[in-house]
């Protein structure tokens, strides 16, 4: 291990102990009951529309949870919102199919849901049916949307206008009660993304599912996993088997490493989609390779196997772009990582190539893409794949920031008005893995210092001067992990920011204000603390006393 990384997890167990295990801790002491609702709009994201007013709604010993006849995947929701309340409640909250007029918390799937009116441009993204419109009366509380999504996308908002306790394991004091009026919703982008990088160190089926539920609860609906680079692949491949048993055998600063049997990254993929999140997949190429090139000599053009490698270093390593072994690799792992993955997409990475030349380049990705599209898949790639020819409908990722160069910033421009998307993940207002402030011991600060104000404040439709508006397909926010090795850390990094770039892709532009946002945020404080997600304490925010 790296003094470097001694020091980090050094000061991980002691800066910042005293806060995780706060932060994680089951054993709090009950509040006194909340006196009063919370106001439908103090949510994260912010809705598109809210009209406040009538009376409220309050759950009881006898609130059911009533939901359409004969529709197995409302049913699914209703007893997913069921299963969350009852821990806490103490109540029964049956799960009722058909009478969806009753008195109840009602899920109703209406083809007329989803017209969003006067909410701006929101509903841009509700591609997916993810828009809901939710009505808040003293008989019941009723969620409506056109589709599953929309429906669980509702009860993320009707769970955060519950009490903060309403998250916890154990029975709490009530009362239940929800503000009246109706909130109208639905999302600004249609691809609203986090990455997580299980390369530089490996995390769990669990631990990614944990961040799967956490990412629900603020409306993201895509799940990219960054599965290879020079320090483990995560993802066993039948006809390649040594990319898992021995390219993942490692990770930064040594130490055992992992992988995803094809089992278990089903297992991924289904929890994921039933929190409505599509996994994007991505095998990073032609460089961040090592530990492929590791894993087989065939794939280095001197026919030598690399050494693995426990670094964090980049732009070293690359595929063979001669070798008709380097296409006969990617055909069989994009093939089967293709049929273990139901969602659109399939990330091929592109970035930090700096050991292939420009030439050697374009041609890899002239032959790779292809290759995806015969799989079904839409090609996502880091925005440098913008310097060979994106593939039609391909997708862009822009990582780039303040000091990125004005060439490669118009060479993503360039694509975009000839037709390529963007999703936008600029890495000094996006990437989770910035440090805070200068005395943050995790984290790194290449792209600068980004605070929670820095995440937050900017506009996606106008951040690349230039760009058609509409060639913004959303937002991600990535999270790489040279640093953090658990899942506390994770969190701590992840969170308030991550609410942030939520907010950013789903809420109108129209919404978009630091000074209300920030009162939003602190309410999201007590709701981390009751599900034990660690978080920052920024000072730019004025967070309720623990």
């Amino acid at each position: 291990m790296s003094p470097g990384c001694r020091n980090v997890r050094r000061l991980a167990t002691t800066g910042l102990a005293l806060l995780l295990l706060t932060a994680a801790g089951t054993a709090v002491p009950a509040r006194s009951a909340e006196a009063a609702p919370a106001p439908l709009d103090r949510i994260v994201p912010a809705p598109a529309s809210v009209r406040p007013g009538g009376e409220p709604y309050e759950i009881t010993s006898r609130t059911v949870v009533r939901v359409p006849p004969g529709n197995p995947e409302a049913a699914r929701i209703g007893g997913y919102l069921a299963g969350l309340l009852r821990p806490s409640t103490g109540y029964r909250l049956p799960v009722l199919p058909g009478g969806t007029d009753g008195p109840g918390i009602r899920l109703v799937l209406d083809e007329d849901t989803g017209d969003t009116g006067d909410t701006g441009d929101a509903g841009k993204g509700d591609e997916g049916g993810e828009g809901y419109r939710l009505s808040v009366t003293a008989h019941a509380v009723t969620i409506s949307a056109r589709e599953g999504a929309g429906l669980f996308h509702g009860v993320q908002t009707l769970r955060q206008l519950l009490p903060a306790r309403a998250e916890r394991t154990e029975r709490q004091p009530g009362p239940w009660t929800v503000a009246g009026g109706v909130v109208t919703d639905a999302p600004r982008y249609g691809y609203r993304g986090a990455m997580l990088d299980v390369a530089r160190h490996f995390f769990t089926v669990d631990q990614v599912k944990r961040y799967i539920d956490q990412l629900a609860l603020y409306k993201y609906n895509a799940l990219h996993l960054h599965l290879s680079d020079d320090q483990g692949w995560r993802i066993a491949v039948r006809s390649w088997p040594r990319l898992a048993g021995h390219g993942g055998s490692t990770q930064v600063g040594g130490g055992a490493g992992g992988f995803y049997s094809q089992d278990d990254y089903r297992e991924i993929v289904r929890h994921a989609a039933s929190r409505y999140l599509t996994v994007v997949p991505e095998i990073d190429m032609p460089g961040h390779t090592n530990a492929a090139l590791a894993s087989y000599a065939r794939l280095n053009c001197d026919g030598v196997a690399r050494p693995l490698y426990t670094g964090t270093e980049v732009g070293f390593s690359s595929l063979c772009v001669a070798k008709q072994d380097t296409y006969d690799f990617v055909e069989d792992v994009i093939g089967e990582l293709a049929a273990l993955t139901p969602g659109p997409y399939l990330h091929i990475g592109g970035d930090e190539a700096h050991s292939t030349g420009h030439a050697d380049y374009a041609a890899f990705m002239e032959r790779v893409q292809p290759v995806v599209a015969r799989h079904g898949k839409t090609v996502i790639g880091w925005h440098q794949l913008a310097g060979a020819r994106p593939a039609p409908g391909a997708l862009l990722q822009y990582w780039g920031y303040g000091r990125t160069g004005a060439a490669e910033r118009d060479q993503v421009v360039s694509a975009a008005r000839a037709g390529a998307g963007l999703i936008l993940s600029p890495a000094d207002r996006a990437y989770l893995d910035m440090k805070y402030t200068k005395d943050t011991p995790l984290g790194l600060q290449w792209a600068g210092l980004v605070e929670v104000r820095q995440s937050y404040d900017w506009d996606p439709g106008g951040y690349l001067e230039g760009a058609p508006a509409e060639a913004v397909a959303g937002v991600e926010a990535p999270l790489w992990t040279e640093t953090i090795t658990t899942s506390a850390q994770l969190e701590y990094m992840a969170f308030p920011r991550l609410a942030g770039i939520a907010e950013l892709g789903w809420s109108p532009r129209a919404t978009h204000d630091w000074a209300s946002y920030r009162v939003r945020l602190a309410a999201q404080g007590p709701r981390w603390d009751a599900l034990g997600i660690a978080h920052y304490r920024s000072p730019q925010v004025a967070w309720p006393a623990p």
